[in-house]
């Protein structure tokens, strides 16, 4: 491929790819970024919170992004085995897991040769330190092509059930909070006499977010593990299905400032296999289809053994999806005029 002709610009440039897993985008930088400082792969997500916010913000936000974009940044890391260490971005800030993101993570992975593609086997493995922990996903191969892509998860858990919160102009009412690399509230949908396949996103958004807001107000959240990752990420609004089926169960997830996934979320996902496990409500390696209620996009996923996280019972959960390249190796020059904008 012939290198990319840039117009003259004042300063260096940024070469990225684009992809999307079940229709929500993931932009991942390839070189140009800043080599974030830190002996762990948290303390280097909190250096680019703290040192190098610019760049999220050029990257994900407006002209070069939108309000639902999503990205994710390679990083040293320090995990032994891991393949590649991932800081995970969007338009509010910094999460620490992303499924989606992992799933379009393997099949790059291998695409660009950052792991070699197993000589012996349909799957090739690849370990992806995220900042929840280490995350060991595997990427299909069939005529020297890549497809699709599972991964397992860290240990997944129900932190409480039936949790009540009062939330404004809608009354009380009762969440169950799991943890799938990142904590989410889940409610049914029907609560609020909507429908998350066929009702209009701005109702089903605002309902979601006055739910995360009141979580966040009303009930103190704690990790068996880590403090940094005792904050709830969004929520999740579900058609109510959660007892074992062969048919896809739907849902719409929430999350950071508002934004909407377009896919099932693979977190999410995970989350939701966990406390559907918890609840005896489907067994293990009893698979489970997810559906999005925004684009219809479908992840499959099932709890494939018990462990524990701190005190807490847990399962590691498998997520499987496929990601698609939107646009290779695009370059973004980061001209200091454009470096003065305010978001």
């Amino acid at each position: 491929m012939s290198a990319v002709k840039l117009p003259p610009h004042d300063g260096p440039v940024l070469s990225v790819v684009d992809m999307h897993t079940g229709g929500e985008p993931v932009r991942i930088v390839l070189s140009g970024a800043p080599v974030p400082e830190g002996g762990s792969l948290l303390e280097r997500r909190r250096w680019l919170r703290d040192k190098a916010d610019w760049l999220r913000r050029l990257l994900l936000l407006e002209p070069r992004g939108h309000r639902d974009m999503y990205g994710v940044l390679l990083v040293p890391s320090e995990e032994p085995g891991a393949h590649l260490g991932a800081v995970f971005i969007h338009t509010e800030g910094y999460s620490t897991m992303c499924g989606h993101a992992v799933i379009a993570l393997g099949r790059f992975a291998v695409d660009y040769g950052i792991v070699p593609r197993a000589p012996g086997g349909p799957d090739t493995p690849v370990r992806i330190h995220c900042p929840c922990g280490p995350v060991q996903a595997y990427v299909s191969t069939s005529g020297g092509r890549s497809g699709a892509v599972r991964f397992h998860s860290v240990p997944a858990f129900t932190l409480a059930t039936d949790v009540s919160v009062e939330v404004p102009g809608y009354g009380k009412l009762v969440v169950d909070i799991a943890y799938g690399g990142a904590f989410y509230a889940f409610v049914s949908a029907e609560r609020f006499g909507l429908d998350v396949c066929t009702s209009k996103t701005r109702d089903l958004v605002d309902v979601a977010a006055a739910v995360t807001a009141s979580v966040k107000e009303q009930v103190k959240l704690a990790h068996p593990e880590n403090d940094e990752m005792a904050f709830l990420y969004g929520t999740i609004l579900t058609d109510g299905n959660d007892g074992y089926s062969e048919q896809p169960t739907a849902n719409i997830c929430v999350f950071a400032d508002s934004q909407v996934d377009r896919s099932p979320t693979g977190s999410g996902v995970t989350a939701r296999i966990a406390l559907q496990y918890h609840k005896g409500l489907i067994q293990l390696d009893q698979t489970r289809s997810f559906r999005s209620g925004a684009t219809d996009s479908v992840f499959t996923g099932k709890a494939v053994k018990e462990t524990t996280c701190g005190n807490l019972k847990a399962v590691i959960v498998e997520v499987s999806g496929q990601a698609f390249y939107t646009e290779l190796n695009k370059t973004v020059p980061l001209e200091s005029n454009l470096l003065l904008i305010k978001f």
